[in-house]
């Protein structure tokens, strides 16, 4: 039986200034207990139509009139707003792909989970509400007592991504869409949270609609595969057809975009350029004397033209590591900057300062203002560090930034809502590298992107350290992309760092039990491609795990 049909979908976005055709023609049918993937690059196309489904689109958005969508048989564009809202979060659940975008700041995550139960199951009791809550956490890897009485600004990237899962799942839906479901998470919460959607699949006779440019998570999954490019279908099939026999030019380049080899050891210089001396960092606890040790004592050097990779899962503290080095949390210890200390400069020395040491956040939606355009958005550090140049001086360094991150200058009026979510990490990126810092920290700068267009991401990265002498702090839970770029490694768990080296030493013979864990994870992961080299490696690791 179908949940879902779609026939000739077409979809156009209108602006002021023009009219982009996000959609051309889809057409596709999902049956009870199957699974869906919708592959492609930023912009492709996969999530328009995914938010199409639910009608979760803006108004700026048009359907052709030979358009037909079809959930258990019913006409869904011929609903009306109060019969869709009985429809959303009760026949069809949707995974967002950008939590804190989608989760109230102002609402502990039990309370925002007991909403959609409100909704649909008024006639469930307050008790019997919270004993679900809980159960739905569970579910996700979230069974800490405390945490429905969490906001969303204490979780991790990743505890937000599962807390939304959990909000989708909550009244049992015939269809779930998923949304980037894994961006932000590690691998071994990623294998759990695969698990889950398999597991619930098969108990519940669920259907997934699965929107995803990681094809480890596609092989994983299973199912039926659709390939967009540019709002068009270019192929489709059963995943394993699709990913070991891919006709179409498109989706060949798409499994031939790896990561790349890992780097060659760096020339380290004499003196280093970032260093990190017993940093601590703090947050209030429940009560005053006893507050929460996000990161234990922490010691590093980092030298010019290197990159220090910091892996761990979600919670290890490495978000908690780059904000004390960037001076936005409360922390102990020392952190010197070109041989200064930063804990020692006064405010207006510090924000001199903040020009060399720039930051790429994990979620680039709630770090970019809406209210701005890109280019007021980029040239804003100019305007605080470089107050002397003109208007037209600005405009043209914004110009060649965001060709440098392959973004078109023509765009730079435009608003973050209206790109993708790769598009908008470039855009901070732009913003990051406009003032030309000395160290970047990047926090998990991958996660939004397609296979394509991070491997240009990483490209742009080597040669901007190789020709600047850019130093780099690189936090991912994506140990491909770790290993293709950093040459040094910090692994932390549950705030501690539990091991530190040369990265390509830590690849090849892990010491401590939690980094065997993360590597067995990473290396049983379905790779689109690997040379006879990296299988050797890869059982070499296994042999040593």
């Amino acid at each position: 039986m179908s949940v879902l049909q779609v026939q000739n979908l077409s979809v156009t976005f209108a602006t002021p200034t023009q009219q982009v055709q996000a959609l051309r023609g889809l057409s596709l049918d999902l049956k009870t207990g199957k699974t869906l993937c919708l592959i492609g690059e930023s912009g492709s196309g996969k999530s328009t139509a995914a938010l199409s489904i639910p009608k979760l689109l803006p108004a700026s958005a048009h359907f052709s009139a030979e358009s037909q969508i079809l959930l258990n048989g019913q006409d869904i564009q011929a609903l009306r707003p109060r019969q869709l809202r009985k429809v959303r979060g009760r026949d069809v659940g949707v995974i967002f792909q950008e939590p804190m975008n989608s989760l109230n700041p102002l609402q502990r995550v039990g309370k925002q989970i007991t909403e959609a139960l409100m909704v649909h199951q008024r006639g469930m009791e307050r008790q019997a509400r919270m004993t679900r809550v809980r159960e739905l956490l569970a579910d996700v890897g979230m069974d800490d007592p405390r945490m429905p009485n969490s906001f969303p600004h204490q979780l991790s990237g990743g505890q937000r991504q599962r807390v939304m899962i959990a909000m989708a799942l909550a009244n049992d839906p015939a269809l779930l869409i998923a949304d980037e479901p894994t961006t932000a998470l590690d691998l071994t919460t990623q294998k759990q949270v695969l698990d889950l959607l398999k597991r619930l699949q098969a108990e519940r006779n669920l259907a997934i609609l699965l929107v995803t440019h990681d094809f480890g998570v596609v092989r994983y999954m299973g199912g039926q595969a659709l390939v967009l490019r540019a709002g068009e279908v270019v192929e489709r099939g059963p995943v394993e057809t699709v990913l070991s026999t891919p006709q179409a030019a498109y989706t060949k380049a798409l499994l031939a975009a790896e990561p790349g080899d890992p780097p060659l050891p760096a020339k380290t210089a004499v003196n280093p350029v970032l260093s990190a001396k017993d940093v601590q960092v703090f947050y209030p606890g429940l009560r005053p004397r006893e507050p929460f040790e996000a990161v234990q004592p922490t010691h590093f050097e980092l030298f010019a033209g290197q990159t220090l990779g910091v892996v761990g899962e979600s919670g290890s503290g490495k978000s908690s590591l780059a904000l004390g080095l960037l001076q936005l949390t409360p922390h102990e210890g020392e952190v010197q900057l070109e041989g200064v200390s930063l804990e020692r400069l006064s405010s207006a020395a510090l924000r001199r300062k903040r020009a060399d040491i720039q930051v790429v956040f994990q979620d680039p939606f709630t770090s970019l203002s809406p209210r701005m355009t890109v280019a007021e958005i980029i040239a804003e550090g100019l305007e605080v560090h470089a107050p002397d140049q003109s208007t037209a001086e600005r405009q043209a360094q914004v110009d060649t930034i965001l060709n440098q991150v392959q973004l078109d200058s023509k765009d730079k009026y435009r608003y973050p809502h209206e790109f993708s979510g790769g598009q908008r990490q470039r855009i901070a990126l732009a913003r990051a590298l406009i003032l030309e810092p000395r160290v970047l920290i990047l926090d998990e700068p991958t996660s939004a992107l397609d296979r394509a267009v991070r491997a240009e991401f990483l490209t742009l990265l080597r040669a901007l350290q190789k020709d600047k002498g850019l130093a780099y702090v690189f936090i991912s839970h994506d140990l491909g992309v770790v290993r293709s770029l950093a040459h040094r490694l910090i692994v932390m768990e549950k705030g501690c760092v539990v091991e530190q080296g040369e990265s390509h030493k830590i690849f090849a013979s892990p010491q401590h039990p939690y980094t065997q864990k993360l590597l067995r994870a990473f290396l049983v992961e379905p790779r689109a491609s690997k040379n006879i080299d990296q299988l050797a490696t890869v059982a070499q690791v296994n042999a040593n795990a």
